[in-house]
């Protein structure tokens, strides 16, 4: 992948960031998943216009067959682009689980199958992970951006561990299951606000926010 602008940094606890007012052209998320729509315009910056598929009239498939997560997240940026012409980011996300050697990792969203939910995807997850003492795992999400016609990528990771039993009801995907360092609740029990402030995807979409205010128009 030459040729990319990597905006990685050190990784940090808690994400702060001033929510500046400024003009930004329209730019659109490549996702149809509204938990995820919702989640990151709460993050972004205020008078970023966030706009997803739906609302672009678009209900085609992302293409998603890369091996690694920039992969993917690249490919569905570059589809956006080609088809609609404007600024546009996608993202991908893995649960990396040490024991599992960084499974499901990629195959996250599809784990326990192509036509498999969030729900079967925790049962197979927990299954695999029946009688383990070493329950060490992350999320790590890499949003892929396209501005002004320029490739970037931006990751976040949150450390933390799988829990034996759901918990909460809130969040989504792997949330009931998953505690961050330093915490004793699971995302699906923390809430939205707090989970803004120290998730995977929050830490990305910060640092995204932070190129588009140095950036700004």
């Amino acid at each position: 992948m030459s040729g990319l602008n990597y905006q990685f940094s050190r990784r940090i606890s808690v994400i702060h960031f001033t929510k500046e007012r400024y003009t930004m052209r329209k730019i659109v998320f490549a996702t149809n998943n509204a938990h995820k729509l919702k989640e990151v315009r709460a993050i972004m910056p205020a008078g970023t216009e966030i706009v997803g598929l739906a609302d672009m009239r678009f209900s085609g498939d992302l293409p998603e067959t890369s091996d690694t997560l920039e992969g993917n997240a690249l490919q569905k940026a570059r589809m956006v682009h080609n088809t609609f012409g404007c600024d546009c980011f996608a993202d991908d996300t893995g649960l990396e689980v040490k024991v599992l050697n960084g499974k499901p990792g990629v195959h996250s969203a599809r784990y326990a199958g192509e036509a498999c939910d969030s729900l079967a995807n925790i049962r197979k997850l927990l299954g695999e992970l029946s009688g383990c003492a070493d329950r060490n795992a992350r999320f790590r999400t890499v949003i892929a951006l396209i501005f002004n016609g320029e490739e970037y990528l931006f990751d976040g990771v949150v450390n933390g561990h799988i829990i034996e039993t759901m918990r909460g009801s809130g969040g989504f995907g792997y949330d009931s299951v998953f505690v961050p360092e330093d915490y004793t609740n699971t995302f699906a029990e923390l809430g939205d606000d707090i989970k803004n402030a120290i998730s995977h995807r929050a830490r990305a979409v910060a640092k995204l926010a932070g190129f588009l205010i140095q950036n700004k128009e």
